[in-house]
């Protein structure tokens, strides 16, 4: 299992949100190639980009940061979200040399969207399911739907997506632990590796998640965890090797 460090990108600062909030950021530093550079010397093996600004507005704002990151790590799989709407923005951050892209809003609202990106895009595209109470929210996590991120799982998993990014909206930037039961029950019944997000705060976290791994848990995003130092990445990654049977 991956332990995946997050950089979250706002005005071309570094920060951490509470629960999805702008106007609730911390800034950790202007200088996201700086950042990737000392989560990858951690020995993180995937790094996972987003772009704040870009999902509000539903279109890159941040992209020249998230090019810089890829280029100078080109060996490394990046994965992106945030403003991912349209297949122009997928090809161009596919050009730039980021590995996957991750669909968000417009997945839950124009689903076959989706399937069309796969299949131009075959192995390049994650769906980010964030869910509050297991249900899909949107646009910033601004609105909570009435579609359950299970059911949405499955329509996907017929369309060729590598895998889902699963955010418990009311974990994420808290620090209170992730939620490994919903976690692993929409990697079991959505039938794709899942990608924990949203509450991974220290190795405990890493350990509950390790011992339902094998439900189809791919990896786990941690963000304000190795941030303010409850989390060493390095240290994760080897209690995950240590657990899961070496290296993801």
């Amino acid at each position: 299992m991956l332990v995946i460090p997050a950089i979250d990108l706002k005005d071309g600062q570094c920060v951490r949100l509470k629960q999805g909030r702008m106007e609730d950021a911390t800034s950790y530093g202007d200088d996201p190639v700086a950042m990737a550079a000392r989560w990858v010397e951690a020995g993180a093996r995937r790094l996972h980009l987003v772009d704040l600004n870009g999902a509000f507005e539903g279109k890159p704002v941040n992209g020249d940061a998230v090019t810089a990151i890829a280029r100078a790590y080109p060996n490394l799989p990046i994965q992106i979200g945030g403003g991912i709407r349209s297949a122009e923005t997928i090809e161009h951050y596919l050009s730039a040399g980021v590995s996957y892209v991750i669909i968000g809003t417009k997945a839950v609202k124009e689903p076959a969207f989706v399937g069309e990106m796969c299949r131009a895009f075959p192995g390049h595209v994650i769906v980010g399911l964030d869910a509050k109470d297991g249900y899909v929210a949107t646009d910033g996590w601004a609105e909570v739907s009435t579609v359950k991120a299970t059911e949405l799982a499955k329509r996907f998993a017929n369309d060729g997506v590598s895998s889902i990014v699963y955010t418990d909206i009311a974990r994420d930037g808290m620090m209170q632990g992730v939620n490994v039961e919903a976690t692993a029950q929409l990697a079991r019944e959505g039938g794709l590796p899942v990608i924990a997000s949203g509450g991974v705060t220290n190795l405990d976290d890493i350990k509950a998640l390790c011992e339902v791994a094998d439900s189809g848990i791919l990896g786990a995003i941690t963000g304000r965890a190795i941030y303010e130092g409850s989390l060493d990445v390095a240290e994760a990654q080897r209690l995950s090797d240590q657990l899961t049977g070496g290296a993801s």
